[in-house]
């Protein structure tokens, strides 16, 4: 069975099938703070997803992260190391992009299991 969650006006934020909770792109609410605060706000949007849908951040699977200026990285993965305990950590991968909207500077796609 699929179900659909969170619709937008183009899409479902996040879709349910076989007990996995697939997640469309994630960005970041206010778009004029920096790296580092872009992805903290992302992880606790992803964190209030996962919970919304009985899962949570340790049952995350895969995540792809996109973002603008790869030297940009050493940022995010501060917010990112200090969101997750050492042993919970998803598959990622980070992929550099030219452009993904005015001030965005990440977005993210994320996988989790029920």
């Amino acid at each position: 069975m699929i179900r659909r969650h969170a619709r937008t006006p183009i899409m479902h934020r996040v879709v349910e099938h076989n007990g996995v909770l697939y997640f469309g792109g994630i960005v970041a609410e206010d778009r004029s703070k920096p790296m580092k605060e872009q992805t903290e706000q992302i992880l606790e949007r992803i964190g209030a997803l996962l919970a919304e849908n009985g899962s949570d951040k340790t049952k995350l699977l895969a995540a792809t992260l996109y973002i603008t200026d790869m030297g940009m990285k050493d940022a995010m993965n501060a917010a990112w190391a200090a969101w997750f305990g050492p042993d919970d950590l998803p598959t990622r991968a980070t992929i550099g992009v030219a452009d993904l909207g005015p001030g965005t500077l990440i977005e993210v796609v994320v996988t989790a299991a029920l």
